[in-house]
């Protein structure tokens, strides 16, 4: 089995927000450490997945217009491959 290293992350918050934090941990009967947890990990995984997104549009801005953007050659085959408008 492997062993993962383990760190405590020491968070404040106001009263409040600590109240609602344990009364959702209680209703989903999790610790609300569990539940903190949870929701980071969504969280970091949403992250993630925002910068591949915004590292893929700036690439694609980067080379509209390219012919990384557009093979002229792939698209004249595609262009004949269509159908016209009068076939079925």
């Amino acid at each position: 089995m492997v062993s993962m290293a383990q760190h405590n992350f020491h968070v404040p918050m106001p009263a409040q927000m600590y109240r609602d934090l344990r009364a959702a941990a209680e209703r989903r009967g999790v610790p609300a450490t569990t539940l903190v947890r949870q929701v980071l990990e969504e969280w970091l995984e949403a992250h993630r997945r925002l910068v591949v997104a915004e590292a893929i549009a700036a690439y694609a801005a980067d080379v509209a217009g390219t012919t990384a953007d557009l093979d002229p050659e792939l698209e004249a085959a595609a262009v004949e491959a269509m159908p016209s408008e009068h076939e079925p």
